[in-house]
């Protein structure tokens, strides 16, 4: 895993990405050898900034790819989706491109460059892209990976080496906790005859990593207190075994923290969870001047809202609802009403649920399009939250939520957000394990928090608004 704007990305996928740009620049080079031959070629890309142009095109064929989720993990594992969306990314690449040369033609390489070079990109992102996927489905390019614990942060960690082989880390066997007679082979799934993988008792931690063949360990013992071979880990990390512990690599592998297996003195004493007083003016500030150009943007679009809001239901068209903000303090947040003006009138405060009957027609196409939201940029001017960070919850549902779920005041640390890390990778909560489920993600954000990290939630945030996920 490589850490980039204070996330983490699988080496694979950034691999393929960095490497399907290439194909791309060098495709369309290829074009404008074969449509001007070289020397003609070489006063094009020198001396009429064709470079640039190609350059231009490489980076819109990699974010189309990106918002068609060509680097998700599960669009990954699935080589006929992943054709299927390569060619619908391909056809949104072309108008895209169209459109622009249209508004600026200045950009434009040229008509039969471009397509010349859009053919030989099909046939080249297509090859690889098949290519790629035999060759990361191979168990032999992993690194091969022993797992010390036998409890349920072992499980989830080998669920995901097997769900994910972008990731290149193939988990080969299981070293319980227990010693002695306590510990029972279990068959890996996946393995050679010959070489069945199995759990071994710590003791012989060093003559099982041999027997593995393992280049790395990951630490996912429950209580490791008086069970955990400090001595021999060591040792074996000085003898150049990669040593892991099962939380910190849970985290960066899937975005969010396990709150059930971390421990208090793991969160106190991590170098995150720290927010300097540069980052907060930067946040405030950066808040500040994207609410005032959103306010300004969607002017135009308020009173068709409004109208729209007024003419199918009735009630007021600004909804007003207590949160529970930063600290703990509550405030009233903004929304255009989506639902019946007597939603909550019988039941009380209720999670929305999947085809929730007292959302209106009007109200389902404001929120699959988040422009119910237009109004909570007055809350962003006001200081009552910002841009990015965690989603204000209800005071009735925070009353229940912190007696339920570990940790979950520690979302009340840092101003509340708009949008989110949870909000971008999780769909809307409508329970409480729902409501669990995103506070690892946003216990993910407090120690992560950066201004790389909320460009990265801001650019995601446009995929989940472009597509309509995650609203109900």
């Amino acid at each position: 895993m490589i850490r980039l704007l204070h996330a983490y990305f699988p080496v694979r996928t950034l691999f393929l990405g960095i490497s399907e740009a290439l194909l791309v620049s060098l495709a369309f080079a290829a074009a404008t050898v074969a449509r001007l031959g070289a020397d003609g070629a070489g006063y094009a890309l020198n001396q009429q900034h064709g470079s640039m142009k190609i350059f231009f095109i490489s980076v819109a064929f990699v974010v189309c790819m990106y918002y068609f989720d060509l680097y998700d993990s599960a669009i990954l594992g699935n080589r006929r989706e992943a054709l299927i969306r390569l060619t619908q990314a391909m056809g949104a690449v072309y108008g895209l491109l169209l459109l622009v040369y249209y508004v600026y033609p200045p950009l434009e390489l040229g008509r039969e460059i471009f397509a010349i070079g859009l053919a030989l990109v099909s046939l080249s992102l297509f090859f690889w892209r098949g290519l790629f996927w035999k060759i990361n489905r191979i168990p032999d390019f992993a690194d091969r990976v022993v797992i010390l614990g036998d409890g349920p942060l072992a499980d989830l960690l080998e669920q995901e080496y097997q769900a994910r082989p972008e990731l290149g880390l193939r988990v080969v066997g299981r070293i319980a906790a227990a010693s002695g007679a306590d510990a029972q082979p279990v068959a890996v799934p996946g393995e050679r005859p010959g070489e069945a993988a199995g759990k071994q008792a710590v003791e012989d931690l060093s003559r099982a990593v041999k027997f593995f063949r393992a280049s790395s360990i990951v630490v996912a013992m429950g209580d490791r207190r008086g069970k955990l071979p400090v001595d021999a880990l060591l040792a074996m990390k000085c003898r150049g075994l990669q040593v892991h512990d099962g939380a910190d690599l849970y985290e960066a592998i899937t975005g969010k923290v396990q709150t059930e297996y971390v421990r208090l003195g793991w969160l106190l004493f991590s170098p995150g969870c720290h927010a300097s007083k540069i980052h907060l003016a930067y946040k405030r500030a950066a808040s500040v001047f994207v609410s005032i150009s959103g306010l300004i943007l969607t002017l135009p679009l308020l009173p068709w809202i409004y109208l729209a809001i007024r003419l199918t239901s009735r009630g007021p068209v600004l909804y007003r609802q207590e949160r529970v903000g930063r600290d703990g303090v509550e405030f009233h947040c903004y929304k255009f009403r989506t639902m019946r003006q007597d939603a909550e009138a019988d039941t009380g405060p209720t999670w929305a649920a999947d085809d929730d009957p007292r959302i209106t027609r009007v109200g389902a196409f404001l929120r699959s399009a988040r422009l119910d939201e237009i109004p909570q940029l007055w809350n962003v001017l006001r200081g009552d939250m910002c841009l990015v960070g965690p989603r204000p919850e209800r005071p009735e549902f925070v009353s229940a939520l912190r007696g339920e779920i570990p940790y979950y005041d520690l979302r009340h640390t840092v101003r509340p957000g708009i949008t989110g890390w949870a909000q971008v990778r999780h769909k809307y909560a409508s329970s409480a394990e729902d409501a669990r489920e995103k506070l690892r993600y946003d216990l993910f954000y407090i120690k992560n928090m950066s201004m790389g990290l909320d460009l990265l939630v801001f650019f995601q945030t446009i995929r989940v608004i472009l597509w309509a996920r995650g609203a109900k």
